[in-house]
């Protein structure tokens, strides 16, 4: 077997977000968590393998990155995409950067593109800059992001600081005219020495247009927005049978670590909604309490009255303070660690249908549950589907669960997602 789409994502979420584009664009897509220990034994077009190189030391990154992408290649893998978050997050020193060279240098490959454009999450990109909604990034609170803030809108100026490669631009200009006129703008980057072009792109129909120009392009990092021109490259047309998942069970459940916006929004939302709520704070957790085993045990018997959320979701100053007094690595893992021990002991409770906000976060309780793969089924909101998942949790061996990138989904998607699940419930019964 062989595939014809292998893709590398920098974080749970991002990888899921992108699967979800492909198997709505019509590709059978398996999402690995983490680099596969065996063969593939599903016949599949599309594989995206779920990284945790966001935010690690550039060397780290770097090593998981090539050793995803020998593992797809020798799964014949046709093409290699490098995802990454449509806010281009990354620090001054990378991620995106030094994983795009490390990657053209396995693939001796000298030119590629770059874009996190996308349009149905209000993320688009006009002269190389960057727009979350109406605002350019660094006004967007991607600024004040704990990890990674985002200060610098250009995204070429971006790039060109995270890499030695020279890198460039196909602006508006060229992309309304089409796949035709993309590629001639390549041609003339290459031969002016760039290897890395920012592309514009303001809508889906921007996105599918230059599909064409990228199907001989050993390389593509991008978003997930651009996942959705690449299947008319090789043959595939939408279909629906490609998201279909078995019934959701079980007692309902969110787990949330991010501070975005977005997320702070959607819990405030579905507090205000009545519904039952427990914060954690890391303080706590650092100072040596039982929060984990504290909060389970409150949480847990009100779960047969309805979904309960888990949050250290708070405003980026709450944020920063704690920060300042732990430490941000540690702060960050610390809570990680917690959240993903409460979501283990949730799904031992009897959840089969769990939410996580956040990207790190994600990653944590897919480890915490022993998940290895994950099939892709509709989508909740743009770039976060419901998928079906085996976890290694006694007397629960499968799951559905909702990765969501802390920036994506509208106010009310606690209980959109949840309601999702109730149709598909029915339609199964």
């Amino acid at each position: 077997m062989s595939i014809k789409l292998g893709c590398i994502a920098d974080d749970f979420t991002g990888a899921t977000d992108l699967a979800n584009n492909l198997v709505q664009a019509g590709l059978r897509v398996l999402q690995a968590i983490g680099v596969p220990s065996r063969p593939l034994s599903t016949d599949v077009d599309a594989v995206v393998i779920a990284l945790k190189s966001r935010t690690t030391p550039s060397g780290e990154a770097i090593a998981d990155s090539l050793a995803a992408l020998q593992w797809l290649q020798a799964q014949g893998a046709r093409q290699i995409y490098f995802k990454y978050c449509s806010t281009f997050d990354s620090t001054e020193e990378g991620n995106i950067g030094p994983v795009t060279e490390a990657l053209m240098d396995a693939l001796d490959t000298d030119f590629t593109i770059a874009t996190p454009a996308f349009p149905d999450n209000k993320r688009t990109v006009f002269n190389g800059y960057l727009f979350v909604g109406d605002v350019l990034l660094h006004e967007s609170g991607m600024q004040n992001h704990p990890l990674t803030p985002m200060t610098d809108p250009n995204l070429v100026r971006v790039m060109q600081s995270q890499c030695k490669r020279k890198v460039g631009l196909i602006d508006y200009s060229v992309v309304r005219q089409g796949a035709p006129a993309v590629q001639q703008h390549m041609n003339l980057l290459r031969s002016e020495g760039v290897n890395i072009a920012i592309v514009d792109a303001l809508s889906n129909q921007d996105l599918i247009n230059i599909g064409p120009a990228l199907k001989h392009l050993p390389l593509l990092t991008a978003g997930s927005g651009v996942a959705i021109g690449l299947p008319q490259n090789f043959g595939i047309a939408p279909s629906s049978q490609a998201s279909a998942l078995p019934a959701p069970r079980g007692a309902r459940a969110i787990v949330s670590g991010s501070c975005s916006i977005a997320t702070n929004a959607q819990v405030a939302a579905f507090i205000k909604a009545g519904h039952a709520a427990f914060a954690l704070d890391p303080e706590e957790v650092a100072a040596g309490s039982d929060v984990v085993g504290r909060i389970l045990a409150q949480a847990l018997p009100l779960l047969q009255n309805g979904p309960v959320l888990v949050y250290s979701t708070a405003a980026s100053a709450a944020v920063k303070a704690v920060q300042a007094r732990l430490g941000v690595a540690e702060a960050g893992a610390m809570t990680e660690n917690a959240i993903a021990s409460i979501a283990r002991g949730l799904v031992e409770g009897g959840v089969g249908q769990l939410i996580v906000a956040g990207g790190e976060t994600s990653g944590a309780c897919v480890q915490a549950l022993g998940i290895s793969q994950l099939q892709i089924g509709s989508q909740i909101d743009p770039g976060v589907p419901w998928c079906h998942a085996h976890t290694t949790v006694h007397g629960n061996d499968s799951i559905h669960i909702a990765l969501k990138s802390g920036n994506f989904g509208t106010e009310d998607f606690f209980e959109k997602a949840f309601d999702a699940a109730r149709v598909q419930e029915s339609s199964h019964a």
